[in-house]
């Protein structure tokens, strides 16, 4: 793995891609980011900061991050969104093993600043993520928006120390919308699958959700924002299975 290519997909990140990009530096060989056409100024900063820019239409979350891969100039693919960054200690890490690697993929933690605070409960920490590998060795997957990383069986994974930053709301606003966006995509998702809502899906899915973020998972020890969390959690697990009911109906 002497050299990495970093990977980000973009659309209107004027507000993070520079801190993703600067996070990325030191341990990248080979910066590209593929936006999906922004009209804000992504594009005029990471062509300041001399990043490769390739522009392609968005056709799904997993599809882009796919296509990046193939944009990518070296084997070894460390993928990030445009609101995440690497911590000291994670970047860190990758160099401690860079010219080195044992292994085919590396997973790390990835913790979220959620408007100006770090959530470290109701199961949003630590999130593990599988974000740095061998590309020839596996494939994005997943159901859209909720991507992942899929590596052959025989690949050999480990655990990196540090934490992958991710700053993912600045206001509970954004979060509402989020919500609304990917519950359409979710719903859609569902139901190109062959999948049903029911009664149990639309009330007591939404309910455990609820319970599972902030009892189990110690969502209340991050204060009110744990609690709103939590509860919007629940709400976007109900609006997919409402989504995906109307969905349903529409075409009986």
């Amino acid at each position: 793995m002497s050299k990495i290519s970093a990977v980000i997909i973009t659309y209107n990140e004027e507000k993070n891609i520079g801190r993703c990009i600067d996070s990325l530096q030191n341990v990248a060989d080979d910066i590209v980011v593929v936006d999906s056409f922004s009209t804000d100024r992504t594009k005029e900063i990471c062509l300041e900061k001399k990043v490769r820019f390739v522009e392609n239409k968005f056709e799904g979350h997993i599809e882009q991050k796919n296509y990046a891969i193939t944009q990518a100039k070296y084997p070894f693919v460390l993928s990030l969104d445009a609101d995440e960054a690497l911590s000291p200690t994670l970047e860190k890490s990758i160099l401690d093993i860079k010219d080195n690697p044992q292994f085919d993929g590396y997973t790390m933690n990835r913790l979220t600043n959620y408007c100006g605070q770090w959530i470290r409960h109701c199961g949003w920490y630590p999130d593990t993520k599988l974000r740095l590998w061998d590309s020839t060795k596996g494939h994005w997957g997943g159901i859209n928006p909720h991507d992942k990383y899929i590596m052959i069986k025989e690949a050999r994974i480990t655990h990196l120390k540090g934490d992958l930053l991710h700053y993912s709301f600045y206001t509970r606003e954004q979060h509402l919308k989020q919500i609304e966006k990917f519950s359409d995509i979710s719903a859609k998702a569902l139901f190109l699958k062959g999948e049903k809502s029911s009664f149990v899906k639309l009330l007591f899915h939404p309910l455990s959700r609820f319970i599972k973020a902030y009892i189990l998972k110690f969502g209340f020890l991050d204060g009110a924002n744990g609690f709103f969390i939590s509860r919007k959690s629940a709400y976007a697990n109900y609006l997919k299975y409402k989504k995906l009911k109307a969905l349903s109906t529409k075409v009986n």
